[in-house]
């Protein structure tokens, strides 16, 4: 999959791709290179409200320090829940939930293929 957009003008390494699938949102990034702790304050993420996903399940798919994890997750907060996708399960599971509809520990469906 082509990920287009970029995390930052100041970070390029990060770039990522949001995906709306019905009532979830696909949020797939990849590094370019290795980043340290630091460039945390150099990566600027997509506004969820801009991107219209708060009303949405945003579901994390990227191969990355579980730092980097941390910060997309607390990025999304806003959103009406974050999942994290996992491959040995083949499913995304919820980590954090500001809805009913979803709970900690739900494991969604979702197709990361793009």
């Amino acid at each position: 999959m082509e990920l287009a957009q970029r995390g930052t003008l100041d970070m390029e390494c990060l770039k990522y791709k949001i995906t709306k699938q019905g009532e979830v949102a696909l949020f797939n990034f990849e590094l370019d290179e290795a980043i340290e702790p630091e460039d945390l304050k150099k990566i600027k993420l997509p506004d969820p409200v801009a991107e219209k996903v708060t009303d949405k399940a945003v579901v994390i798919s990227g191969r990355g320090p579980i730092w980097l994890y941390g910060f997309i997750i607390h990025h999304f907060h806003p959103c009406m829940a974050v999942a994290v996708f996992d491959p040995r399960l083949g499913k995304a599971v919820i980590v954090e939930s500001h809805s009913k509809k979803y709970t900690i520990g739900e494991t969604i469906n979702i197709n990361i293929g793009g």
